[in-house]
């Protein structure tokens, strides 16, 4: 129920007003079944453009801090993202990887459509970082397609550490659906799911046009933002 009065009469009308997105490939997303929707993540504004645009309902992992943050904001952020089914995830220790997983395959066991960054967290340079292997595990898993997104233009409206987003158009494009009905059973294998994870990332960098740096963004930010330099994206 709050989810869409969220949706439909308070933030998406307002989001829609605003930002005036450019929709491009919408026809891509199924509109019944099980899917992942797997995208770049550029700014904190991705969590609302994208599913506001969407007909059907779509539910994130979202990192356990949005859940817990103090005072009154920390507040306000954790009642909206519950009040959207947003699902908290713990991304820290050795089991984050497997409990994020686990909750994944528990949306797309009820046939809903699962939405996931590959990055794991924001790019803080706009720049396209290289994508963990959950979404293959997943996709295998369940056995279920993943359509490829990319947000364009987020990145400038609200680029990290600005609270309020620039009022400015921004382009979301969703392209064709990737089957890999091929790899099925093959979840286990390191080699397979790294294959399909590179092919997912190379799918949503066509669509965004980024530059690729073949290195974690976590890892990369950790070591104060700096890498070698952009990388070559590997064959899919």
């Amino acid at each position: 129920m709050i989810y869409h009065v969220l949706k439909h009469l308070l933030f998406g009308p307002l989001l829609k007003l605003l930002f005036r997105p450019r929709v491009e490939g919408l026809e891509h997303v199924p509109e019944e079944g099980a899917a992942i929707v797997a995208g770049n993540h550029l700014s904190f504004s991705d969590h609302f453009l994208m599913p506001v645009m969407l007909d059907r309902r779509i539910t994130f992992l979202a990192k356990q801090e949005y859940f817990t943050g103090p005072g009154l904001k920390g507040r306000l952020t954790a009642a909206f993202f519950r009040g959207v089914g947003q699902i908290p995830v713990d991304r820290s220790g050795k089991e984050a990887g497997r409990a994020a997983i686990r909750e994944g395959l528990g949306v797309l066991g009820r046939g809903e459509l699962l939405g996931i960054y590959p990055e794991g967290t924001r790019s803080h340079d706009g720049r396209l970082y290289k994508g963990k292997v959950g979404v293959a595990v997943m996709a295998l898993t369940a056995g279920v397609p993943v359509v490829p997104c990319a947000m364009v233009g987020t990145f400038e409206i609200q680029p990290p550490g600005r609270v309020l987003p620039r009022i400015r158009r921004v382009t979301i494009r969703f392209g064709e659906p990737l089957d890999f009905s091929r790899h099925a059973g093959m979840q286990g294998e390191r080699a397979v799911v790294r294959a399909v994870t590179d092919e997912i990332m190379y799918a949503i960098l066509g669509l965004s046009g980024q530059e690729y740096v073949d290195a974690y963004a976590a890892d990369v930010k950790a070591a104060g933002g700096t890498d070698e330099g952009p990388g070559k994206f590997p064959p899919a």
